[in-house]
């Protein structure tokens, strides 16, 4: 019998690319399966997944406001809503299982699914696992984690270490650093740093490239430069008569970006840290400060124990960053040292193990 199955969640690429590599794993085994995704009306899901050819239906949701807490007054309201228009969507759709990744979009759809006794499965990204997961995991058939360790979170029996499901793209990558290089415009027989801070631009980041483009230019380091929508215009006025940069609001080709870098700087999210890993790059490591329960700070601290990272606090950006990613370019047999410790954390075929479980 054909399985219909809905994946909720969203918010930023960390949890819509994996979402993605799932349904392609599924979609791959089982192509008759039928897949609906669910996000947050006005979030980068409502865009990405369509592009990567899957319907999916938008929820008045919003999270909690950290920063400013005013704005969460209209909230209950907000859950309330969303909650009968997943009533509506699962009615429609009749799934026999639901999945969820992660975001505030997850918790109504996995949360009304769990009352009525469909199957529930969740994958937390994180070494330090959210809110939203922690409370839907009682409840959920199996937990899908990327590290172990995680008994603190969810019930020791419900937990399969999965690892995180990282694009067939980037897994799949057999580019050399020429072509990739050449991509961009830039030389590969010079060094090439690559700047991402996430899918949504990092700030801080930002400012401390920005700051530090002379300091780049004079170690002979070329620069590759994802800057988010909020920064792009300031990044391509700081770097409009310079040679040896690339830089735009967001990197479609992200196989490209990687196969060129010899050294990269990013935030640490989860599939950040995943991809870093499967790719075998270098990276200094700037955790956003703000993610909650500092998850970010615990993600980075795993590949610093491991001596397979480097880590900047967020607060020392502007003051250290630059500085430590030319050390780091400018060391090679560091750089190998932390390819080989990456390659043994690697985890390649996550998309395919969670995949299998939600088919069987």
């Amino acid at each position: 019998m054909t399985k219909r199955i809905i994946i909720a969640g969203g918010g930023t690429g960390g949890h819509i690319f994996p979402a993605v590599a799932v349904a392609n794993a599924i979609k791959k085994l089982s192509p008759a399966t039928e897949i609906l995704f669910v996000g947050a009306k006005g979030k980068m899901e409502m865009e990405k997944v369509p592009q990567a050819g899957y319907q999916i239906e938008g929820l008045d949701i919003a999270g909690f406001n950290r920063t400013a807490l005013w704005k969460n007054i209209s909230l209950p309201f907000k859950l309330i809503k969303s909650f009968f228009q997943v009533r509506g969507i699962v009615n429609r759709f009749q799934p026999d299982l639901v999945f969820g990744v992660g975001g505030y979009s997850s918790f109504p759809v996995l949360k009304y699914a769990q009352q009525q006794g469909i199957p529930t499965y969740l994958h937390e990204a994180n070494s330090f696992a959210g809110k939203t997961n922690q409370l839907l995991g009682k409840n959920a058939s199996t937990v899908f984690v990327a590290t172990p360790g995680m008994e603190k979170f969810f019930p020791a029996d419900k937990i399969v270490v999965s690892g995180n499901p990282v694009r067939s793209n980037i897994v799949n990558c057999q580019l050399s650093k020429t072509d990739a290089a050449r991509f961009f415009g830039l030389d590969p027989e010079r060094p090439i740093l690559l700047s991402v801070g996430g899918s949504l631009g990092a700030k801080s980041i930002n400012e401390a490239i920005a700051a530090g483009l002379d300091a780049l230019q004079a170690a002979g380091i070329q620069l590759i430069w994802q800057t988010g929508k909020p920064f792009a215009e300031t990044a391509k006025t700081a770097t409009a008569n310079r040679k040896g940069i690339w830089v735009n609001d967001f990197i479609k080709e992200m196989e490209y970006a990687y196969a060129a870098a010899d050294a990269l700087i990013s935030r640490a999210g989860a599939m950040s840290i995943a991809e870093i890993c499967v790719v075998h790059k270098p990276a200094v490591l700037v955790p956003y400060p703000y993610a909650a329960e500092d998850h970010q700070t615990v993600n980075a601290g795993y590949l610093v124990k491991e001596e397979a990272g480097i880590m900047v606090r967020d607060g020392e950006a502007a003051q250290q960053l630059v500085a430590t990613a030319i050390r780091l370019m400018e060391d090679p047999v560091k750089r190998e040292s932390m390819k080989k410790k990456l390659a043994l954390l690697a985890i390649r075929d996550a998309d395919e193990l969670i995949a299998k479980h939600l088919l069987q």
